[in-house]
């Protein structure tokens, strides 16, 4: 399992510029969260007490009141990076690009209330289709409850939707990715690996489309669901509602965006714990299966690496997790205190073999990866 799935854009489509100088660091060699740790070294700390979490979570949260804070997130998707236009409908790309958001939002245990949203318009792109964008970014605007308050529109050579939502919550309510503690069960909302599959089928589309031309009949039917979970993830918002409800409030939590190891790992990290997992807990889809089994590929590598799922990963006590209604989530592993030359994630296969899990996943400076 230390064979991450690859999810991202190919080097060609990250454009062309000037060559790096042989003293500067490439940042292919760093990734993107070694080149996050930079940028937020470059900006140092701060020293304002009103900023309980900065450049460190799915989002950062400020204090408002004596009581309230406000949770702000912001995610772009990129044509050529995120999305191609040959099979992303405008509607979808408008309501995916809310749900990023409105997930790293519930991923803070907070309810989202606001955004912006900042539109990159290519020439090539018409009046028509950006109130198609629109259409879906109303759509999930109506399904999360959120009100668009403001933005900007660009011209651009690709077509880029960057959005900011601005969620709200009571201080002790937030939850962060730190906050796990060894014997916490680690838990997952819905199933995982189903976008990936879905974009796999989608790029198998396009090849044949590119190479059949007019003759070309699409197949979808019976991949409707992961097509589905890559074009228009919805985010878990009803789980975070239902929490609430239930008086529940995760150790800690994070969301699926670049892959269930990953985001173990980040769970990890932040609070100084190793985990445990199990493969034959981890929920797949059987529309997922019968697309890893059409590729000849091992679905597991999907769930684990795959990406853009979206669902919730969340640790509390066994005794917690009576409050939740036992359909809602899935068990797949327990947090262990670190121990010495023991690997920080480790995955018990359906053989009993015990294996380390590396945090593969998307990685946006990644080189040659398949375009997402």
């Amino acid at each position: 399992m230390d064979t991450p799935a690859e999810n991202g854009p190919s080097a060609s489509d990250r454009g062309a510029g000037p060559d790096i100088h042989p003293q500067e660091t490439a940042i292919s060699e760093v990734g993107e969260f070694g080149l996050i740790a930079h940028l937020r070294d470059t900006l140092g700390e701060s020293d304002d007490d009103s900023i309980l979490e900065g450049i460190a979570d799915d989002a950062a949260v400020y204090r408002v009141s004596d009581e309230t804070v406000h949770v702000v997130t912001t995610d772009a998707l990129i044509e050529g990076v995120h999305f191609d236009r040959t099979f992303m409908p405008m509607e979808h790309l408008g309501f995916k690009a809310m749900s990023v958001n409105v997930s790293d939002v519930a991923a803070m245990n907070a309810r989202p209330r606001y955004a912006t949203v900042v539109v990159g318009v290519p020439k090539n792109a018409s009046v028509e289709a950006m109130g198609t964008l629109y259409q879906g970014i109303k759509q999930a605007c109506d399904a999360y409850g959120i009100t668009v308050i403001g933005g900007d529109t660009t011209g651009a050579h690709s077509l880029s939707v960057t959005v900011t939502v601005i969620g709200e919550a009571a201080e002790d309510e937030v939850v962060y990715r730190r906050g796990s503690k060894p014997g916490d069960k680690i838990c997952v909302t819905g199933d995982v690996g189903a976008s990936y599959a879905g974009l796999k089928v989608l790029l198998l589309q396009r090849e044949q489309l590119q190479q059949q031309g007019e003759d070309f009949q699409p197949h979808l039917d019976k991949f409707s669901y992961v097509i589905r979970r890559h074009l228009a993830p919805p985010a878990q918002l009803q789980a975070v509602r239902n929490w609430k409800g239930a008086g529940f409030r995760p150790s800690s939590l994070i969301d699926v965006s670049d892959g269930l190891a990953s985001e173990v790992h980040h769970l990890c990290e932040a609070s100084g714990t190793r985990a445990q997992l199990y493969e034959p807990s981890i929920p797949i889809s059987p529309h997922t299966r019968n697309a890893a089994t059409e590729f000849g590929e091992e679905v597991t590598v999907y769930a684990l690496f795959g990406g853009e799922d979206y669902e919730l990963v969340f640790t509390a006590s066994e005794e917690q997790l009576k409050d939740l209604d036992p359909q809602s989530f899935n068990v797949i592993g327990e947090m262990e205190a670190p121990e010495e030359d023991t690997p920080r994630v480790q995955l018990k296969q359906a053989d009993g073999e015990n294996v380390r899990v590396r945090p593969g996943g998307f990685d946006h400076f990644g080189d040659d990866q398949p375009q997402g």
